[in-house]
């Protein structure tokens, strides 16, 4: 394994799931009620927590990791790979009860994927296990980001936390579900790509106008900053009444599996690092454009180095 580039990024915590995804290759999505026959099989380590975990530290980022996972060979699995890659794993928890989660995904010749998520473990994170020595750590961080594949009262709870110390907070709200109001009070950035946009404002994300109709209406539902992410197109970035497109590279796609997680564990790094917003979105846009490329979640992390790589002399 490639190792990563240790820099002296600020701590980053992310908060959220951990999942072991069984994947198929085949032409196509099947309908419902129809069975097709795959070109073929592999389990990587996943969930959206867990692969943004993985991507801020190939990126450099000093990364506190808080997840709960089964008490089996999947949970086991995982944590000793995360502490492969540099995590700070000693919160992930186990949970004696539930099994850990896992993904079932389909992924067709264009790339494109379907993903049906069994929560286990992940759905027993809940607030009574953020304890004094687990707030102790997320006070030395500088941003905490989440996701949707947790309980939402967990994700109030580590969100009200973190704003009232200071610590930025990034929601990628993915899977989408209602968004409590108060839970973009304490946001810092929103990322839904345009099928959340869709489903949070029911404005159907269809290009550039559409895209920026429906990130003024979530602005208007009391995010300070939303970065719309638009797959090939880009990113939509929108702050203080401004909106950016930040395009990003042409590339042929494999697998758009991790890709939303892999922007978004790209985007912190890049802010604590000092770069401004539209820089930070260009950094992850190349980032999750090299992940694209690659089959599996994990497996197509790039590392810093090959963003880098790309990055420089492109602005």
């Amino acid at each position: 394994m490639q190792k990563k580039q240790h820099t002296n990024f600020p701590r980053i915590a992310v908060v959220g799931s951990t999942n072991m995804d069984m994947v198929v290759n085949a032409e196509r999505i099947p309908v419902p009620g129809e069975t097709i026959l795959a070109h073929h099989f592999f389990m990587n380590p996943g969930g959206k927590g867990a692969n943004q975990a993985v991507t801020v530290a190939r990126l450099g980022g000093a990364t506190l990791f808080i997840s709960k996972v089964g008490n089996d060979v999947f949970g086991r699995q995982s944590s000793q790979l995360f502490h492969e890659e540099g995590i700070d794993t000693r919160f992930m928890l186990s949970d004696d009860i539930l099994p850990s989660g896992v993904a079932l995904i389909t992924v067709d010749q264009k790339g494109e994927n379907s993903i049906v998520v069994s929560q286990g473990a992940n759905n027993a994170l809940l607030p009574e296990d953020f304890t004094g020595a687990i707030l102790k750590e997320l006070e030395k961080c500088t941003m905490v980001l989440m996701q949707f594949e947790i309980p939402m009262e967990t994700i109030l709870h580590v969100a009200r936390y973190a704003a009232s110390k200071n610590i930025k907070v990034v929601i990628n709200p993915a899977p989408v579900q209602t968004i409590p109001p108060q839970l973009l009070k304490y946001t810092h950035i929103l990322t839904p790509n345009e099928t959340e946009a869709e489903l949070l404002t029911g404005i159907k994300v269809k290009n550039l106008d559409t895209a920026k109709k429906a990130a003024k209406a979530i602005l208007e539902m009391g995010a300070s900053v939303v970065i719309v992410t638009l797959g090939a197109q880009g990113a939509l970035v929108c702050e203080q009444g401004k909106m950016t497109l930040v395009p990003t590279e042409a590339v042929q796609a494999v697998d758009t599996t991790a890709a939303g997680d892999v922007f978004n564990g790209a985007l912190v790094v890049g802010l604590s690092n000092g770069m401004q917003l539209p820089e930070a979105t260009r950094f992850a846009c190349r980032a999750a454009a090299i992940s694209v490329t690659r089959e599996g979640a994990q497996s197509s992390i790039p590392y810093y180095n090959e963003v880098i790589a790309h990055f420089v002399g492109k602005e």
